[in-house]
């Protein structure tokens, strides 16, 4: 009896500790220790970052993480100890951890280079990526420590691929792949968000692929080129004169983790080929205004669409609308010819009568 109940009062006692307590010291921006070397290292942790991290949107607590802390004594000047275990990522991103295992990141570690999970992701701030186009996403991770504009000299157009195409799309070739393509209302020059998107359509999430989806065969789960189209066309007609903006970025797989060196894409094939498998995936991205986001698959025939701005698919060159105008006036000279021959014919006995009647006078 006295075991279940030392047993439950230490388990109580953890889960006691809530983020306001921790807070209550760490809130405070003054906060600082020194490190072995003298110099300050600052103990604050900003309460808004973490407030909208991934960590705190799942319900993870600060002990949660830093696992050694099960009581707290406030009668000390620190309540805890002050020397705590380095947190332990991998007990719950299994996973990813193996993934990072087998990179580059890791096998640094043999030089006498540590590089942590927080180099890249943060401390207490982690958000999802998943919204974020490619700048955004490697200013918060790759170009902390890369220059790419320093190597790559092979690559022909170095800034629109490091624009347009995410790191791990080569460099974790493994990793499943996908274009995002994001509304960009061309008279705000912004772009724009998923309720703007909605609202000038009249619709919500739920009712946007059907409404221009419901005339396809099969499953209404993508959107076909064309319906691609009325929905461009749906747009402008409400005064939305969008284009949009692709990317070719990682999904977020533990895979993206394995980054490699030796097996980096370098032949231009694998990506500029009519068939290439970069382009098996596509979507549109609804990213609202509360920083989530929502995919809607759609038909890779889009790519070639006139609408897609700063991507080039091979075989896609081909403006489709150009094509369509192409075809009317090609239908219409030969309308024309018919009509001019049948005119022709029509009219043929009477320019007959008259050259008749004027060699009779």
């Amino acid at each position: 009896m006295f075991v279940v109940a030392a047993v439950f009062w230490s388990v109580t006692a953890v889960s006691a500790i809530e983020n306001r307590e921790c807070m209550d010291c760490h809130g405070d921006s003054s906060l600082t220790r020194k490190d072995s070397t003298g110099a300050s290292d600052s103990l604050f942790v900003d309460i808004k970052g973490f407030q909208v991290s991934v960590h705190n949107l799942n319900g993870i607590q600060c002990v949660d993480c830093h696992a050694d802390i099960t009581a707290l004594d406030m009668d000390q000047d620190v309540p805890h100890s002050l020397t705590l275990a380095p947190v332990n990522c991998a007990g719950c991103h299994e996973a990813e951890t193996a993934g990072y295992q087998q990179g580059v990141h890791h096998k640094a570690s043999s030089k006498g280079i540590t590089i942590q999970c927080y180099a890249c992701h943060g401390y207490h701030d982690v958000v999802s990526t998943e919204n974020q186009p490619v700048r955004e996403r490697e200013n918060k991770s790759c170009l902390k420590c890369h220059e790419p504009s320093r190597f790559h000299n092979w690559l022909p157009q170095k800034e629109t691929h490091f624009t347009y195409v995410q790191c791990t799309v080569c460099h974790a070739p493994d990793t499943p792949h996908q274009i995002h393509l994001r509304f960009y209302d061309l008279a705000k020059k912004q772009f724009l968000s998923a309720e703007a998107v909605f609202e000038a359509l009249g619709t919500d999430a739920e009712g946007f692929l059907p409404m221009f989806a419901k005339g396809q065969d099969g499953a209404v789960d993508a959107l076909s080129s064309e319906a691609f189209d009325n929905m461009v066309f749906a747009l402008n007609r409400r005064g939305v004169h969008a284009t949009f903006h692709a990317e070719l970025l990682s999904e977020r797989e533990p895979l993206i983790h394995q980054v490699t060196k030796v097996s980096a894409k370098r032949t231009c094939e694998d990506c500029h080929a009519p068939n290439s498998k970069f382009f098996d995936s596509v979507a549109l991205m609804f990213v609202c205004q509360d920083g989530s986001a929502r995919k809607v698959k759609i038909d890779r025939k889009v790519l070639e669409s006139y609408n897609v701005n700063n991507f080039y698919v091979p075989g896609g060159a081909r403006v489709r609308l150009i094509d369509k105008v192409g075809l009317l006036a090609v239908l219409g000279a030969g309308c024309g010819v018919m009509l001019h021959l049948l005119g022709r014919a029509v009219t043929a006995p009477i320019r007959r009568r008259r050259s008749h009647d004027g060699d009779g006078h």
